[in-house]
């Protein structure tokens, strides 16, 4: 539980004061961004010539999902999550997820914010349906570039909403939170 999300750097624990959960790091999502294109792109090396056609239609299925007009947030960040996962699995690296997501932490996070920022996820969709044509039209360099592409939005969603939340992210991972009294009236 708590000793997990603090090895994550997602809580700070602090003895004889309390615990906090921690302002979304920019230099760990960096890290976990790196960390994730560098198993993703790497990843679509290893398409095979002939692709899984039951892979490729449950990516053509998720991708129809995606550009449903009621979906909401968190549903279209499962699905996000689902796509990447089956173009995983696609080149044969499907464990290697697990991987990922254990190191994706505020890198989550971050995307949630991004997420909640945006007016509509059909941005991020017509990057998928992007890539996916690329994968399933064989074209591995294009499929690279829309994949880096959209990996590194959450970028610009950083800088976004830094701007005007700046109390949003860490500016030191070892300052130690202000206790605030709290007085209620009656």
């Amino acid at each position: 539980g708590l000793i997990l999300l603090a090895q994550e750097g997602l809580v700070q624990v602090f003895p004889q004061i309390g615990s906090f959960v921690s302002r979304v790091d920019p230099a760990q999502v960096a890290d976990a961004q790196f960390l994730r294109e560098a198993v993703e792109l790497a990843s679509l090396e290893d398409l095979p010539a002939e692709l899984d056609e039951a892979v490729v239609g449950e990516l053509r299925g998720n991708l129809e999902q995606q550009r449903r007009e009621d979906l909401g947030l968190e549903e279209f960040f499962a699905l996000d999550e689902a796509f990447h996962q089956g173009l995983m699995r696609l080149s044969g690296h499907g464990n290697a997820w697990t991987t990922v997501a254990a190191a994706k932490g505020h890198l989550d996070r971050a995307r949630r914010l991004g997420l909640y920022e945006n007016v509509s996820p059909a941005a991020f969709a017509a990057q998928h349906d992007e890539i996916f044509d690329a994968v399933v039209g064989g074209d591995v360099p294009l499929a690279r570039t829309a994949m880096r592409t959209h990996l590194r939005a959450v970028f610009n969603d950083i800088e976004r909403i830094r701007a005007h939340s700046p109390e949003l992210f860490a500016a030191n991972s070892e300052t130690v939170p202000v206790r605030r009294s709290v007085v209620v009236w009656e």
